[in-house]
């Protein structure tokens, strides 16, 4: 069942964006083949509230996904201004974890992320200092509440973060090191030798050098991640959120997915595709609401309106996150906003989601019937419904507008290319 529902993903990816832009559905899903086959009986023998009960279930068990993320390491390498650029969030903002020049983390500190609170990063106290106990350390810190480490070290490699390193991983739990401050590496260097000063060299030298360090602790194969605190989408920060993605489980990284900052196309895509893995399950649940006036339609407005807000909350396109976006790049926030097509997430309302459901009961939903009507899990029961056929169609068409409003965005802020459209 898992197979077919895999396939079907595809197909209807492959009809509404470019299947080759991300082609790994599956993981996305977060639905086990057990819960599909129970969901598929449970239609097929005409037990639509057994099916929507099942389907309430998981959506429950996503929601309810707590990650506690330990960010740990020498103090002064960045920790606290780690969990704010991560949580997208600037030192002076309500909930910003106290960044300064002297050592400001005493005890384990939760900050949990703004938009997805199951997320929270803890700023555990910096390692090497007068206050470091090393035999305590992880006892200190009540290390088995974590899900992993990130060790940030900065400057040259001390042997405190091999030793913390084994120590982590000696006990079970994953370990990622990110070297912070590469960005005052380079200009230092090229300060001293602006002749012959070749990043690229410098960057692979650095990393070389903390995984020898490492490994000389009997580390094997070590993970090495080079940042830049104050600008994530600059050097590896990207390989560490596809690392934690492929090494979590498919629930945990879609969490994880939705927590991280829209640094990048490629995030865009993947949360976009996230989200497409998960409307079919949205769409059985609305239909199975009250009619809607006006329309032949069944479907539960608070449903459609909760998942039209998740989209707009997740690629940021909420005042706070454009406002935080516009500071960062120095752009008046009217410019962003200018680019954007579809409804922000404030003006999202009971009146846009029945216009919405107006405009896709038109003659597009021809495009998506064949589609639909070959969904394994949802079967013929609810595939024949137009109340499925049109709530799929209009959460699908309002995820295509609000991602590329996503994309637009970015692109407008960083300057890099052509504004899409």
């Amino acid at each position: 069942h898992l197979n077919l529902f895999s396939l079907l993903i595809k197909l209807i990816l492959a009809f509404t964006t470019n299947i080759s832009e991300y082609n790994s559905m599956e993981e996305f899903t977060c639905i086990t083949p057990e819960e599909l086959t129970e969901i598929k009986n449970a239609l097929e023998g005409g037990r639509m509230a057994d099916a929507v009960s099942k389907i309430k279930e998981n959506f429950n068990a996503l929601d309810n996904i707590k990650l506690n993320i330990a960010i740990t390491g020498e103090s002064g390498s960045g920790k606290s201004t780690f969990v704010n650029v991560i949580r997208n969030l600037r030192d002076e903002d309500i909930g910003a974890a106290i960044t300064g020049v002297v050592e400001t983390t005493f005890e384990p500190q939760p900050y949990p992320h703004p938009n997805y609170p199951n997320v929270t990063f803890w700023d555990l106290p910096g390692i090497g200092t007068p206050n470091f106990k090393p035999e305590n350390y992880l006892e200190d810190v009540k290390f088995s509440h974590y899900e992993f480490f990130i060790i940030l070290g900065c400057g040259r490699f001390r042997d405190v973060h091999a030793q913390l390193a084994r120590a982590i991983q000696e006990r079970g739990k994953k370990f990622y090191f990110a070297r912070s401050k590469v960005d005052t590496d380079l200009e230092a260097s090229k300060k001293r030798r602006l002749k012959a000063y070749d990043e690229q060299r410098i960057l692979r030298e650095i990393r070389e050098d903390c995984v020898r360090c490492l490994q000389a602790e009997g580390i094997s194969f070590p993970q090495i991640f080079l940042l830049c605190n104050f600008d994530l989408d600059k050097y590896d920060f990207q390989q560490l959120q596809e690392t934690l993605e492929h090494e979590l489980p498919s629930h945990k990284n879609r969490t994880v997915l939705l927590a991280m900052p829209n640094i990048s196309l490629n995030i865009l895509l993947k949360k976009k595709a996230a989200f497409q893995g998960e409307i079919w399950k949205l769409a059985a649940l609305s239909a199975s609401g009250g009619a809607v006036p006006g329309l032949s339609v069944a479907c539960d407005v608070t449903i459609l309106m909760k998942a039209l807000r998740d989209y707009c909350k997740s690629f940021g396109l909420d005042d706070e996150s454009l406002t935080n976006l516009a500071q960062k790049f120095d752009k008046p926030v009217e410019e962003l906003k200018a680019v954007i097509k579809s409804p922000l997430a404030k003006e999202i309302s009971a009146a846009l989601v029945y216009k919405l459901l107006t405009n896709a009961v038109g003659g597009a939903l021809m495009r998506v019937e064949y589609l639909v009507s070959f969904i394994p899990v949802i079967g013929s029961f609810v595939a024949r419904r137009s109340s499925y056929r049109i709530t799929y169609y209009m959460l699908n068409s309002f995820l295509n507008e609000v991602a590329e409003d996503a994309q637009r965005v970015l692109l407008k802020a960083i300057k890099e290319i052509e504004i899409l459209g």
